[in-house]
């Protein structure tokens, strides 16, 4: 398929390592030369200089001929009037738009982006996607990851090993039979900085990193399990008030179960609206580094701390600093890939990369056939399929011990009509069902190949 990028940022760049990697022809579009040169260097891909909205520029990207366009620039207009030049001078298929104004996505002007009004298929916006990564991560502290699959029946949770977890030095296939009655499944292991799919006989040890496919039902004795008590969410502190930081508090606030929030913003401005954005919230006007503004919000006594400012040191800092007045809970948004591995040594429990929620955003609405949903782990380490299998699949009627896995991926969950089931040797997997499928980024495209048509692209 043939699709255009325009952006070269960090979204953009790994929008085209994604689909440059399962030969696709990929042209990506910058008014920055030299991020179109690193492009052109290190990834599969074909770059023009220029501005995205430009009809020249995207004539010559190929755009007459183009299947799909993503326009993910840092400026909204520049996004919203590239999809409308897509459309109306090169009548390209499918438009998808990044826009982080708030006044672009409110629901009363949903009308907007009608295709004899602004023709944008998909609208992707960070700080929506941003925000609702932090409320999952809120709503499990004990793990560092937490994403929900199949409609919310099955649960992908990262936990974080540590010496009081009972099955340390287990073997996988041991506790299969210990625990044979739990629908979970540790899909991906993270040790040394190094992410692989365990196989049977590998064993888990104090500080890895996994990745449990589980039921949703069986999500707290998964964590029980592997060593995390479950904890309540009574006091959390949000330092930022602007989109993501608004939106949490909102959130919290809409909840039958009553949680307290305090929401601390450096600028005044900012502070003022949100108060007023907000019922139940206390907003504080200050730095959220301050010592005696984290005490005035009660810091002690918070379960949680959410940095969501824009800027990754200041987020840093203030979850370090709230760590060392008690807090229980730190989670960070951190833009800069290089900063998270400094997260455990500080004592940070969890981050949030925007980037990544992202461009998983963004994969799941650009892929076809019947891929119902794409999460990228990690700084797009591997990739968490879910997809429905066609009757042209070469997996369809296979037992899963039968189908020709690459070696960095496997199946998590598998949905049969109503019910979700942990998949086994002898699971078969038949035309309809919809599956889970864990897969390092190398092995993608052979994962997709077993699905033949089931994963494409418009």
């Amino acid at each position: 398929m043939q699709i255009i990028i325009c952006g070269a940022g960090q979204v953009g760049w790994q929008i085209a390592r994604h689909l440059a990697g399962e030969h696709n022809d990929v042209t990506i579009v910058d008014n920055n030369p030299d991020l179109v040169r690193q492009a052109t260097e290190v990834l599969d891909v074909q770059g023009i200089a220029g501005h995205a909205s430009y009809p020249d520029v995207l004539d010559r990207a190929g755009a007459r001929d183009a299947d799909m366009i993503v326009a993910a620039t840092h400026s909204d207009e520049v996004n919203m009037v590239t999809c409308q030049v897509a459309h109306s001078v090169f009548a390209v298929p499918r438009k998808i738009a990044r826009l982080r104004a708030q006044s672009y996505l409110d629901a009363i002007y949903s009308d907007l982006y009608r295709r004899d009004h602004l023709p944008i298929d998909v609208v992707i916006s960070p700080e929506r996607e941003v925000a609702e990564a932090a409320l999952r991560r809120l709503a499990v502290p004990e793990a560092f990851d937490n994403q929900f699959f199949l409609g919310g029946e099955a649960q992908l949770l990262g936990i974080l090993l540590d010496e009081a977890c009972p099955v340390l030095n287990t073997p996988l296939r041991q506790l299969t039979d210990l625990f044979s009655t739990l629908r979970a499944i540790v899909v991906g292991v993270r040790r040394s900085g190094q992410l692989f799919a365990p196989e049977p006989g590998d064993q888990l040890f104090a500080g890895d990193d996994i990745y449990v496919m589980t039921h949703r039902d069986d999500a707290m004795r998964a964590l029980d399990i592997f060593g995390k008590q479950p904890r309540k969410q009574e006091r959390v502190v949000v330092v930022g008030g602007g989109n993501v930081g608004l939106a949490v508090a909102r959130d919290l606030e809409s909840r039958a179960q009553r949680i307290r929030v305090k929401l601390i913003e450096k600028n005044r401005l900012v502070a003022e609206r949100a108060a007023d954005a907000l019922d139940r919230t206390i907003v504080l006007n200050g730095d959220g580094l301050s010592h005696e503004l984290l005490r005035e919000a009660a810091i002690q006594k918070a379960d949680s701390i959410l940095c969501v400012t824009d800027d990754d040191k200041a987020n840093l800092l203030t979850a370090v600093r709230a760590k060392q007045e008690g807090c229980r809970m730190a989670i960070c948004l951190v833009n800069d890939p290089t900063l998270v591995g400094m997260m455990r040594p500080l004592g940070i429990d969890a981050s949030i990369n925007p980037r990544s929620t992202t461009v998983s955003s963004i994969l799941r609405h650009i892929r076809h056939g019947r891929v119902r949903g794409v999460y990228s782990i990690g700084d797009a380490e591997a990739e968490v399929i879910e997809a429905q299998v066609l009757s042209t699949s070469t997996i369809a009627g296979q037992m899963v011990r039968e189908i020709d896995f690459p070696e960095g991926a496997l199946v998590g969950a598998v949905k049969k009509g109503d019910k979700v089931v942990r998949p086994t040797g002898t699971t078969r997997i038949e035309e309809g069902d919809i599956i889970v499928i864990f897969a390092l980024a190398a092995d993608v495209p052979a994962v997709e190949r077993l699905f033949q048509v089931a994963i494409d692209f418009f």
